[in-house]
């Protein structure tokens, strides 16, 4: 089974380091990747001992899964440049593409060939992902268990219907910026009161992962938890009134539209 990754950006890294130099499932040689530049997909190809290909045509020529890794703006470029290969070939195609649905995808190719949507997040660095996935009806079961087997190794996968594919990707794509900026903002304010940033930010990050470690295991509800921390007259509660009165929930729900907006947005785009 070879692997063919069209694009070399930073989700692509994750997912081949974490095929190959994180978790080991897989052997360098069954991987062959390409780049608009080159640079990036040789740099890559080197360091997970994968295949530099000059052209995506030759990527597709030796896959059976064929990821596309661009930006979503440049898959109706690249994607007629490899219809005939793809149609010849016949792998199974994962996009990773924000807002592109499978229908999209779908349109630029052959009828009937199999494709899977998938979102990752960049916390696939270190294997740490939170990725949603999706299929149309011509991939089979085990094509799809292929590909929830890739992304298992830079994290968690889950099943998505593509209704609410948009909605994923808000909460399990864009929200990590937005806790990025949450920890970091009290990492800031901790400076502010006294402590260095750097052990700040390293308690604020420490307890933001306790914190959802606490919600996935303990199977408690997060208002339940915040009550069991704010005590009568405590200090806590302050802080809780506080965020709230200045908008904090409101602000979040604000992000969550826009950037959902934004998604639909892009989906339109052809």
């Amino acid at each position: 089974m070879n692997f063919g990754f069209i694009g070399a950006g930073n989700m692509v890294s994750a997912i081949v380091k974490g095929m190959t130099v994180g978790t080991k499932s897989y052997e360098g040689n069954c991987i062959y990747i390409t780049s608009k530049s080159g640079v990036t997909a040789k740099e890559l190809a080197k360091t997970c001992s994968a295949h530099f290909c000059e052209t995506a045509e030759e990527v597709v020529s030796y896959s059976n899964v064929v990821v596309l890794g661009v930006k979503p703006h440049i898959l109706a470029e690249v994607l007629p440049n490899i219809k005939q290969a793809i149609q010849k070939k016949n792998p199974l195609i994962i996009s990773i593409a924000a807002g592109k649905t499978l229908e999209y995808l779908a349109s630029f190719l052959a009828e009937k060939t199999p494709i899977v949507r998938v979102m990752p997040n960049i916390n696939g660095k270190i294997g740490a992902s939170t990725t949603g996935i999706c299929k149309n009806d011509f991939v089979t079961k085990e094509q799809f268990q292929i590909a929830k087997e890739m992304f298992a190794t830079i994290g968690s996968v889950a099943e998505i219907s593509e209704e609410q594919f948009s909605i994923f990707s808000v909460i399990g794509g864009a929200s990590v910026a937005f806790a990025y900026l949450y920890i970091d903002a009290l990492a800031r304010a901790g400076l502010k009161a006294g402590m260095s940033k750097k052990q700040a930010l390293e308690i604020t990050a420490q307890t933001v992962l306790g914190s959802a470690k606490m919600v996935l295991e303990s199977g408690e509800h997060p208002y339940a938890l915040i009550d069991q921390v704010c005590s009568p007259g405590g200090t806590t509660i302050e802080g809780i009134c506080a965020l709230q009165q200045n908008g904090f929930e409101n602000t979040l729900v604000k992000a969550f539209d826009a950037v959902l907006e934004k998604d639909k947005k892009i989906g339109e785009k052809k």
